[in-house]
């Protein structure tokens, strides 16, 4: 009976939180196939795609395009650099770590507008390229992210692992390729799915320091949601928007069962 009643409560739970992400999107959903949509009416007087017609014209394609480079990039450099940087806090290879830590930690506690207007000016004058400086940023500000998650990985990482494998005579890219990313996969991969967010979903940044020559996703969101009209449009490029990371949550999801398991 208690594990009967344990399984239900696990189910009633999964199912209020599946309700509480999906409920959300499902106005969403409407305004996207809504070419007339007022008020009082529950649903829309009048079902279309020119909502999908604007943002395509608009440069949905291109900006979904920026918006996976740039966050992929920044996911492909800030995962490794994260896991070293956990990897030499954990082991004490570090002089002064609490200092070391507390400036890996620091791009969190800044204020992103305060750093990025400060930046533009120094960007500018050294002549730097913006997309390489918007990626370069980027990938500080995901490093607190991804060290933090490797740090609690090598906290529970055994060595002797490794050690085992010298014994037997692998070198050490084969204790890395065989043992040590395989054992730290599923947090190499949340890692990566957080830096990954991070480029995703950056507004200010991206606006400031790329001075309008990078038009990733959210930058097209805000652009229509200053102005008023825009609903369908809005919500076809939100709903672009939450595609990428939802498809990479589901994955990451069932990597980590089939881990587990």
């Amino acid at each position: 009976m208690k594990r009967l009643a344990g399984r239900s409560v696990a189910m009633l739970g999964r199912g209020l939180l599946v309700l509480w992400f999906v409920v959300p999107l499902v106005p969403l959903v409407l305004w996207v196939f809504a070419n007339r949509w007022t008020f009082p009416d529950v649903l829309p007087q009048q079902w279309g795609f020119d909502g999908l017609r604007s943002a395509a014209d608009a440069g949905a394609g291109s900006a979904f395009a920026t918006s996976t480079a740039l966050a992929l990039s920044v996911s492909i450099i800030a995962t490794p650099l994260g896991a070293l940087a956990a990897r030499a806090l954990v082991t004490g290879r570090v002089h002064l770590p609490g200092v070391v830590a507390a400036i890996l930690f620091a791009p969190v506690c800044l204020p992103p507008f305060a750093v990025a207007l400060g930046l533009d000016v120094l960007v500018l004058r050294s002549g730097i390229a913006s997309s390489v400086a918007v990626v370069a940023i980027l990938v500080v500000v995901a490093i607190p992210y991804t060290t933090y998650v490797m740090r609690v990985a090598f906290g529970a990482y055994d060595r002797g692992y490794e050690e085992e494998a010298r014994t037997l005579g692998a070198s050490r890219l084969t204790v890395l390729c065989r043992v040590q990313v395989p054992l730290l996969a599923p947090a190499l991969s949340r890692a990566a799915f957080l830096a990954f967010l991070v480029g995703w979903s950056d507004y200010i940044v991206t606006l400031l320091i790329g001075g309008g020559q990078l038009i990733t996703v959210p930058i097209l969101v805000a652009s229509f949601a200053s102005g008023t009209g825009n609903d369908s449009v809005i919500a076809a490029l939100s709903l672009f928007a939450l595609i990428p990371p939802l498809i990479l949550l589901i994955i990451l999801a069932r990597t980590g069962r089939r881990a587990l398991a």
